[in-house]
């Protein structure tokens, strides 16, 4: 199969970009690949894409690039394909319409595979007719806004399939939106194989990472933390990343009198190697999309305290078994979760290697596998569908020239 991935901007550092290219690695060991980004804004991209991938953008924004199309009037004009209701808006433009557009109605790929709401609406507008369309959910639908709500439910019916990173997700996309004709799976984010020694369970460091933002609630994993650590003075917090939120966060651990035990390490990468140096990884969001952080850690071989919020830690998380689910939003429940495993190291280590284990279904080649399943059952529906409708053609065809050579028959009785 030629599997072509559209993304926003496959230069960045986010989440979307990481997984997708992890899964393009994958599929192009056995297919042909390629990621088109709609935005370039640097040489290189930040994360691998594998040898196996190939990668194009659309416009560059590049402003050091002698093409440079940041300046293009076209790019001034409001765009009218890309939805007003992604929040990605703002960065599109008749340009930008026109260049996807384009790239939409020449492809040769088998599959087109949209990676945001914005760009699913041009992959279900504007693709030629033949290659299957997918589009893929990285967020949730309970996200997003009204305006966009409407805008899925009236233009995702042109698609074959979306994708959902959670099962929770996809039923609310089946209950909610009501596709018909509309394939919907849910295919978690993957997660490769770190690549160096797992984890013991000795470190005394409870690890955390990611954005510095609201919906994180760095906040209660200090305070829990700080209720645990005067139990457990020889343990330490690190967390790890940048935000919005750093500099209220570096004031409640000075409020606390926590300076000495909670650390904001700012971001790293690799990240995997800060997970092993941990013995608990620690998530205590209000809202999460998947949880990439908790298979990250479990893959390193920590067990992970995580609040059971909507979406993704429930699914990744088996309770008790290999890390451990709390009310969210409740200090003294996270808390109590991160020194029922400070206090029991057989415990800790007991999990440990039961994230480990558990967390492999996450790995590239299973996910992968996963998608190719998929892929091939909606070429071949595709294939169907065409071969019937030709089918149909040609009888119609048949059909037609048999009437009119019984026409002229019957005219040339009529002369006789």
């Amino acid at each position: 199969m030629h599997i072509s991935f559209l993304i926003n901007s496959a230069y960045g550092m986010g989440g979307t970009i990481r997984t997708t290219f992890n899964l393009a690695r994958t599929l192009a060991e056995r297919h042909d690949v390629e990621v088109v980004s709609v935005f370039r804004y640097r040489d290189r991209p930040f994360f691998d894409p594998g040898t196996g991938v190939r990668l194009r953008s659309l416009v560059d924004m590049r402003r050091h690039s002698p093409g440079y199309e940041g300046g293009d009037p076209e790019h001034a004009l409001p765009a009218r394909v890309f939805p007003m209701g992604d929040g990605r808006y703002p960065q599109y433009s008749a340009l930008t319409d026109r260049r996807i557009g384009e790239y939409l109605r020449n492809t040769e790929a088998d599959v087109v595979i949209g990676t945001r709401p914005g760009l699913n609406a041009h992959i279900a507008r504007q693709t030629r007719r033949g290659p299957v369309r997918l589009g893929q959910e990285h967020l949730t639908l309970a996200t997003h806004p009204a305006r966009l709500k409407l805008m899925l439910r009236d233009t995702y019916p042109r698609l074959d399939a979306v994708t959902t990173v959670t099962e929770a997700d996809a039923r609310d996309y089946r209950r909610i939106l009501r596709l018909p004709g509309v394939r919907v799976e849910a295919l978690p984010n993957s997660v490769p194989e770190p690549g160096l020694r797992a984890a013991d369970g000795s470190g005394k460091w409870v690890v955390a990472a990611g954005r510095l933002a609201p919906a994180k609630r760095y906040d209660v994993l200090i305070r829990a933390f700080g209720e645990a650590v005067a139990e457990r003075p020889d343990w330490g917090l690190r967390i790890y990343g940048n935000g919005r939120e750093r500099e209220r966060l570096r004031s409640l651990i000075d409020e606390l009198g926590l300076y000495n035990h909670v650390f904001l390490m700012g971001p790293a990468h690799p990240i995997e190697a800060e997970w092993a140096k941990g013995a608990i990884g620690a998530v205590t969001s209000s809202l999460e999309s998947f949880g990439m952080t908790i298979v990250e850690a479990m893959r390193c071989g920590l067990p992970v305290v995580a609040t059971d919020c909507p979406h993704g830690p429930g699914e990744i998380i088996r309770d008790g078994v290999d890390g451990l689910l709390a009310p969210m939003g409740d200090v003294p429940a996270v808390s109590g979760a991160l020194l029922r495993l400070m206090n029991d190291d057989a415990l800790r280590r007991r999990m440990g290697r039961a994230a480990l284990a558990s967390s492999a279904r996450f790995d590239p080649s299973r996910v992968g596998a996963r998608y190719e399943d998929l892929l091939t059952a909606l070429v071949n529906r595709r294939g169907s569908a065409v071969h019937r409708t030709r089918g149909s053609l040609l009888a119609g065809a048949y059909a037609a020239k048999d009437a009119l050579v019984g026409t002229r028959l019957a005219l040339q009785g009529g002369r006789a």
